[in-house]
């Protein structure tokens, strides 16, 4: 008898000692509710602060869609919401402002000319900076830490500073004059720092083993670099060329100081200056021309963005 009342003894107590939590488990989970309800309010203060943000840069891009539908009375009288919606009301004159941007001022023939300096440009640009990236990353040769250091330091250095030097070199220096300027337009767009930078850091991600075996097979270092090294570095690849695209199809400054009275030449950034200075243009006219203008890099960067993502995230892990 005295071990089954031992045992109910312990059993009670045991029972008790169980029990005993119960207030405190109950508190805890009280306490949980006001956390839980503040992170919930705090993803809905960020998610409206996203898309306010998200209104503000989207909605010049509105208002430069919808106004190059419009002639130049229908915009003038847009008021509220209507400044950001097309003229539905005129379907028959919907597309009025970009065959005048075509025809009229034909500037489809600098769209050409920013097409071809930036196809140029883009594969100058991958071979010798992959090159010089591919050296500075697989190699080892004195004063490689001082060139990598020069690089780094390069990449803060405004692009303006070196304007008037690059004139100086293409003009008295290359001797590029009349219309050998365009190869003075495209020369500056084919050596980036930073594309350097982007492609020895991603080229330090990927092993060794892949040269060696090439090595074995008897494959040079130049036939490493252009069978091996650059189809397994598609993502910096994509991401550079996007990069390059949109710098040469954006650029203004530089060729308009090279190619001034070379109207034909001209790419189409520099062609959108010459159009807003005509006498009579509309305003659906110069926002008609912004559109043309903006969809390759729209194309271009959706096209692409997979691979930007990844050169990014892989050029990065190196950083």
């Amino acid at each position: 008898m005295t071990d089954i009342d031992n045992t109910a003894v312990l059993t009670d107590e045991t029972t008790t000692a169980d029990a005993a939590p119960a207030p405190a488990a109950e508190e805890y989970t009280k306490a949980k509710i006001p956390v839980a309800k503040k992170k919930v309010a705090l993803d809905t203060a960020w998610y409206i602060a996203g898309i306010v943000l998200s209104l503000i840069f989207i909605m010049p891009i509105l208002y430069m869609l919808a106004v190059s539908t419009k002639s130049q009375i229908a915009a003038d009288r847009a008021t509220g919401i209507a400044l950001f919606l097309p003229d539905f009301a005129n379907l028959g004159t919907f597309f009025d402002n970009y065959a005048k941007v075509f025809t009229d001022y034909g500037i489809w023939r600098n769209a050409l000319n920013s097409l071809m300096y930036a196809a140029i440009a883009i594969v100058l640009n991958i071979i010798v900076n992959g090159l010089a990236g591919y050296v500075l990353s697989k190699f080892d040769f004195p004063g490689k830490k001082f060139f990598t250091a020069i690089i780094i330091f390069l990449i803060i250095v405004p692009v303006e500073t070196s304007i008037i030097p690059l004139y100086t070199i293409v003009t008295e220096m290359l001797h590029l004059n009349g219309p050998m300027r365009v190869a003075g337009v495209i020369l500056p767009a084919v050596i980036s720092i930073f594309n350097i930078f982007l492609f020895m850091q991603f080229f330090e991600s990927i092993p060794k083993d892949y040269e060696e075996a090439a090595r074995i097979d008897g494959a040079g270092n130049l036939k490493i670099f252009f069978k091996v090294i650059l189809p397994l570095s598609k993502p910096i690849v994509a991401t550079v060329a996007v990069f390059c695209f949109i710098g040469v199809w954006n650029d203004y400054l530089w060729p308009m100081m090279l190619l001034t009275g070379y109207q034909d030449l001209m790419p189409i950034q520099a062609v959108l200056q010459t159009i807003q200075n005509i006498d009579g243009v509309t305003t659906g006219e110069i926002m008609a021309s912004l559109v043309v203008t903006s969809i390759p890099i729209f194309i271009i960067y959706i096209a692409a963005q997979k691979y930007i993502v990844q050169g990014f995230g892989s050029a990065g892990l190196k950083i």
